[in-house]
């Protein structure tokens, strides 16, 4: 039996799930301490976030990184793990927006621009910066400028113009904020195309509208802006798509593996005198080396528990956003969530690979959970390492403050580790065997030369593209949502690609698997977890696909965070396939040399 956790352990254990509540459910929390509720002048918060290029969606800073105007009294937000996560930084904005109190043309400040700060202005035009900021938790969008490229051909003839007005139209009903938005004035602007200083006046006014959408729907217009008519047609057909394959798949697959398998058992249910005429081929004559244990055990029963954790963790944050915790500009839920449930979900992987790893007959545990717990967080880890060091170096909001560092390092070292190491040690004492139906050969057989189509590159190349055919379409909307600005909320139609893609990485491997030993090939451990996972590799394909080709993202930064954090995505569902593709071939395996006597 395992250790019983120490009371510390526990009281960790509390905390951290009270802290995840509290990032998940911000909105909640708010709620009990303020019910946005307003009186004819109130003040209302409004905080500026940040700027950055439209195309670049991880090149973001400070909103005064620009020179704007800058409130009389500066104060940032404290914000929640989240919302550092991704990137947020909130200060006070230099935009008084009080209830009901309609402006017009107010003046936020007179300042002269030195040459410095109108190539700083003109250099952010130039790149499309947009900026964002938050009334009473609704965001708000903007351009800060134009650029004039009508009837000019030669870059240098463009004309780069700064808009000075904003117009803030502000809907309430009754004591309460339901929408704002912010319109650029097209015919208030200053030219920045040349290099001298320029005198700016920044002005803005505001209108309040009534309306009659409830304050519980006044996030409704951005929620339900993936489920418009024209944009559920196209999803829908992904379904259908995809349920197409998995149906020919499996019916192909069904119908010619049970054939085969059918033909194989009457020809090893032969009687004795039959058989001893025949010499054993097939799968069969490898029962004795079937159940060998994979080369580098330590290795795979890392891989196997890091992707079972995975796999738990995928299934828990689908599980949170179908029943509504994450909605668009819900700053930071999802990033919380990753965190704290891969953070309290490290259990599983210590259990699993402790576990497996006995099964293994293994014998150095402690290696093998130092593995675990490194095998996908020392990727990050080093990943994330670099990336920060560029984010700092572009002075972006990217670039995690120490204190945000700490607080990781303290959940991974306080919670994450913990939990690995007592659930390696209730694994190591489970005591649970493997149970294989044949008996292993001391003395592994040689594996005749198989041709190329039957290698390892070649199979995971086949076991990858069809999985992956059944998910591409639905890639596209995902990418332009994490790596863009489109609004992706329908997760009941994500979760149904989910589960047709687990469908499929289990066929396909059962049937690569069967083709491997039906080859005399006994080696299949390793490759049935390859060819699971190599589903990975082909969407790590895609990403360069879509950065070329349906996406305007540009520059090092840029470019460095899409391909760095992608290819740790595209790991991450590596090992979960892999894990899928590893015990749906287990159970099959399992089930063809159960139901044959083996000598």
């Amino acid at each position: 039996m395992a250790p019983p956790p120490s009371r510390a352990a526990v009281y960790v254990m509390i905390m951290v799930i009270i802290m995840s509540c509290r990032g998940i459910k911000a909105d909640f929390f708010r709620f009990i301490r303020d019910d946005h509720r307003f009186k004819a002048g109130d003040s209302v918060p409004l905080y500026s976030n940040k700027v950055g290029p439209f195309h670049n969606p991880s090149e973001t800073y400070r909103y005064f990184d620009l020179p704007f105007c800058l409130p009389d009294d500066v104060k940032e937000k404290r914000e929640a793990l989240g919302e550092v996560l991704n990137g947020d930084r909130l200060v006070s904005a230099p935009y008084i927006l009080d209830f009901l109190m309609d402006k017009e043309s107010e003046v936020v400040c007179r300042k002269r621009l030195t040459k410095k700060e109108v190539a700083q202005f003109r250099s952010a035009v130039d790149k499309d910066y947009y900026f964002q900021m938050y009334y009473d938790d609704l965001p708000i969008w903007g351009f800060i400028g134009k650029v004039d490229r009508e009837g000019k051909v030669v870059p240098s003839d463009y004309r780069y113009y700064l808009y000075m007005h904003i117009q803030f139209d502000v809907f309430y009903n009754n004591d309460r904020v339901i929408e704002v938005n912010a319109r650029m004035d097209p015919h208030s602007v200053l030219d920045l195309t040349e290099d001298k200083e320029l005198d700016a006046e920044f002005t803005y006014s505001v209108k309040w509208k009534e309306t009659d959408v409830a304050y519980g729907n006044r996030m409704d217009k951005f929620s339900k802006a993936s489920s418009l008519p024209h944009h559920l047609e196209i999803h829908w057909f992904s379904i259908i798509n995809s349920c197409v394959t998995v149906l020919l798949l499996t019916g192909f697959l069904a119908t010619i593996l049970m054939r085969v398998l059918k033909n194989d058992f009457i020809k090893y249910a032969r009687d004795e005198e039959a058989a001893d005429d025949q010499e054993e081929t097939g799968w069969k004559y490898i029962h004795g080396d079937v159940f060998r244990f994979p080369k580098q055990k330590s290795l795979f029963a890392a891989a196997v528990g890091s992707g079972t954790q995975l796999f738990a963790l995928t299934v828990f944050i689908f599980i949170l956003a179908l029943v509504g915790v994450f909605y668009p500009y819900n700053r930071g839920a999802l990033f919380t969530a990753l965190v704290v449930i891969y953070a309290l979900t490290s259990g599983f992987a210590g259990y699993t690979s402790a576990s497996f790893y006995c099964q293994l007959e293994g014998t150095n545990w402690v290696r093998n959970l130092l593995l675990t717990g490194c095998l996908f967080c020392g990727p990050l880890f080093l990943t994330f390492s670099f990336l920060n060091t560029v984010a700092i170096f572009y002075s972006s909001t990217a670039a995690l403050p120490f204190g945000t560092i700490v607080v990781i390092t303290l959940i991974w070292t306080l919670v994450t580790s913990p939990l690995l190491i007592m659930g390696g040690v209730a694994g190591k004492n489970s005591k649970t065997e493997f149970h294989a139906p044949c008996r292993t050969t001391k003395y592994p057989r040689e594996i005749p030369e198989l041709p190329w189509y039957r290698g390892t590159l070649s199979q995971m190349a086949m076991a990858g593209f069809l999985p992956f055919s059944a998910i591409y379409i639905e890639l596209y909307y995902i990418f332009a949502s994490v790596w863009g600005h489109r609004i992706y909320t329908i997760y009941s139609i994500l979760f149904i690609v989910f589960i047709i893609l687990i469908i499929v990485t289990a066929f396909i491997t059962v049937a690569l698997v069967y083709f491997q030993l039906a080859a005399e090939d006994h080696e299949w451990w390793w490759r049935s977890f390859l060819c699971g996972g190599s589903t990975g590799i082909f969407i790590y394909g895609y990403c360069l696909y879509y950065y070329y080709a349906r996406s305007d993202m540009s520059g090092f930064m840029q470019i460095s965070f899409f391909f760095g954090y992608m290819a740790c995505i595209c790991y991450g569902f590596f090992l979960m396939l892999g894990v899928i593709g590893f015990r749906a071939a287990l159970l099959f395996v399992r089930h063809i040399y159960r139901s044959i006597k083996c000598e």
